[in-house]
This record gives structure tokens, C-alpha cells and sequence, in this order.
């Protein structure tokens, strides 16, 4: 596992998570902050990912690797290689923040708090067998397709076969394609504007941006394509100038993205809900926090999940911070106040 360390080995330790596009990078500006204030603050690059090895990229291969339960297994492992018997919090971005979660509702006595940033967690999959009667559910896809302007899902498009060569080997080329993406889901995009959804309907899906309900007959290469920021506009980025996308673009350029897009292929094709299902009725019961931007569509696009992450999953959740000015990329876009509400967090909390 290839790793980011910021302050000294020994003191309480943090682990953060990142998410899809991301890398261990996407931490680069709480880090310095967060192990001034004394911790020991490791990001890896999660499996799939960047420089971290042994994982495979091939479409037809094993998805076993990638399953929830042996991305917890993951970080489990590197927190004993480094020397600790637990740490003092894990914090999750994006498709981090699921494996965050997992990591404290399976072992709260290594992972002692846990805060979650851009993606609601709604609990375990409950077991079929405790509603025997509840009709199954809608064909969502049969019905995002058959409305007046066609539409799918991304993480269901992102599980084909070709999602990756559409990203990949994109006619703009990896950088030009990363900028546009992290630009429409951020709070410089003026179309994020998160209301509720009434439910998990085509409807109400509908109403999310293209990045999240796509146009049918569209990859994501050409979903952000058209939203490509201007020249001046990416100069005037404070928040990921290009000099910092070239990191992302160049580890993408090396690796493809197969590696993440193997995570969403393990969610939507069910494989593994059954073991997911063990934990059905389990809580987290460790200290816990969200933390999201206020123009993140994400804290949406699963309907209701917000409020039984809060109400039901988390029963030690102190707040949930929607931070103005931030879209998707919370502690990307607003470092300064993300790092000040996590040091507040873990301090309140302490012990």
C-alpha cells in the first residue's frame, strides 16, 4: 500500500480514505493541520488505486478483492503494519466514507471514531427474510430509460465493460477530462443546487445532475465535456490548480481507472450483499460525524439516506456539517473549515 504520512509515528494515529477519482492526494491539505495539532495522519492509496500494487485491472477477473468486507480487511491490515493496535478516528471521502463506515461498525475497538464526508451511510442491507411480503422492488433502470429524455444510472454505467476506456483513452485525454469532472460536481458549478427527492423513482432521480442520472446514449467522458471550465477559469482555481490535477491525471493516465470502477461493479451486481447482510441491524456506536459541501448533490442521490444515517445507522453522530462554498470535493475545496470542524470533532469527543 502506498501511503501519505504527515506528523510522528507513535502519536494517536488517523486514517483518511478517499474516494473515486481520487487518490491518497486528495488529503494534501488537511494533513498538515490535522498532525500539527499532534496526530499521526496516514492516507493510503486504496486498493485499486494509484501506487498501491497487487490488485488486478482486468474486467473478467476476480471481483472478490474488492468487496466491502476485504476493503475493511484492507485498512485493518495497514493499521497493524504500522504499529497500532487501533486508531484514534477513520475519515472517509466519497466511496472512502462507506469503507469508513464498515471499518467502525465491524471493529469499533480499532476504529474508534469515524467521520464521514460527502456520502450518507444508511446502515447494513437488512435481511429479506425480516419482510417476506415487501413487494420487490421497481426495475429503476427500465424506467430511467423510458422517460421523455432517456437516462441511466452512473454507478450502473460505470459497471459496463467499456466505462473505462471511455475515461481513459477520451478524446480530451485524462487531464482535460478530470478537470471538467471535478469541476461539475463542485461548488464553482452553478447547476449544484441539492434539493430533497421525493424517493427512489426515475422522477426524482431525474432531477440529479448528468454526472449522477446520465444521458442514455452518453459515457462521462462526454457527460462533462461540455462543461469544461475556461482558461481563465481554471488560472482563477485556487482549489485544485493544474499543478495538483497533474497528479491525479498522471497517476490516471498510468493506471486507467478499472481499479476504482471494480468497487462500483461489486455494489451493483449484488455478489456479495448476502455476507453484507450478516451485519443487518447493526449500528455504529462510536463517536461519529458528516461533514459534506452544501452544493454536493451527493448527500442526495440516495434518497433518505441522510436522515437514517442520523436517525438510525449512527448513534453516537454529534453533528452533520453541509459546508457553504464547497460542492463534492469538501476538503479539496474548503480545507481550512473542514480541518477546523474535524479538530472540533475530535476534540469535543475525545476519550
Amino acid at each position: 500500500m502506498h501511503v501519505l504520512e504527515a506528523g510522528e509515528p507513535g502519536r494517536p494515529c488517523l486514517l483518511l480514505l478517499h474516494g473515486f477519482p481520487e487518490l491518497a492526494w486528495s488529503w494534501r491539505k488537511v494533513m498538515p493541520a490535522l498532525a500539527g495539532a499532534g496526530y499521526h495522519v496516514v492516507a493510503p492509496d486504496q486498493r485499486g488505486y494509484g501506487r498501491t500494487t497487487g490488485w488486478s485491472a482486468d474486467y473478467d477477473g476476480d471481483l472478490a478483492p474488492f468487496r466491502m468486507l476485504n476493503l475493511v480487511r484492507d485498512q485493518l491490515g495497514l493499521v497493524a503494519s504500522l504499529g497500532y493496535g487501533h486508531v484514534e478516528a477513520v475519515i472517509g471521502h466519497d466511496f472512502g466514507s462507506p469503507v469508513a463506515a464498515w471499518c467502525a461498525l465491524i471493529r469499533p475497538d480499532v476504529f474508534r471514531r469515524v467521520a464521514l464526508m460527502s456520502a450518507p451511510f444508511a446502515g447494513p442491507p437488512a435481511l429479506p427474510e425480516e419482510d417476506p411480503d415487501r413487494p420487490p422492488a421497481p426495475d429503476i433502470h427500465a424506467a430511467l430509460a423510458a422517460l421523455p429524455r432517456p437516462r441511466k444510472h452512473y454507478q450502473w454505467h460505470y459497471s459496463e465493460r467499456g466505462a473505462n476506456e471511455n475515461m481513459w483513452r477520451c478524446p480530451q485525454g485524462v487531464h482535460a477530462f478530470l478537470r471538467a469532472y471535478y469541476h461539475m460536481k463542485s461548488a464553482d458549478w452553478p447547476a449544484n443546487k441539492p434539493v430533497r427527492l421525493a424517493g427512489w423513482t426515475a422522477e426524482a432521480l431525474a432531477q440529479m445532475p448528468t454526472y449522477y442520472i446520465m444521458d442514455l446514449d452518453k459515457g462521462m467522458a462526454e457527460t462533462v465535456a461540455p462543461e469544461m471550465p475556461s482558461a481563465e477559469a481554471i488560472t482563477a482555481c485556487r482549489w485544485l490548480p493544474d499543478r495538483d490535477l497533474a497528479v491525479y491525471a498522471g497517476e490516471y493516465d498510468r493506471t486507467g481507472f478499472q481499479g476504482g470502477l471494480q468497487w462500483y461493479r461489486c455494489r451493483t451486481s449484488g455478489r456479495f450483499e448476502a455476507e453484507a447482510q450478516v451485519f443487518a441491524g447493526r449500528t455504529i456506536d462510536v463517536p461519529s460525524v458528516f461533514i459534506a459541501g452544501a452544493s454536493d448533490w451527493g448527500i442526495e442521490q440516495v434518497p433518505g439516506a441522510l436522515r437514517r444515517m442520523r436517525e438510525l445507522a449512527c448513534t453516537k453522530m454529534t453533528d452533520v456539517h453541509l459546508v457553504e462554498g464547497a460542492g463534492h470535493w469538501v476538503q479539496q475545496e474548503q480545507p481550512e473549515r473542514a480541518t477546523a470542524l474535524l479538530l472540533d470533532w475530535l476534540d469535543k469527543t475525545r476519550g
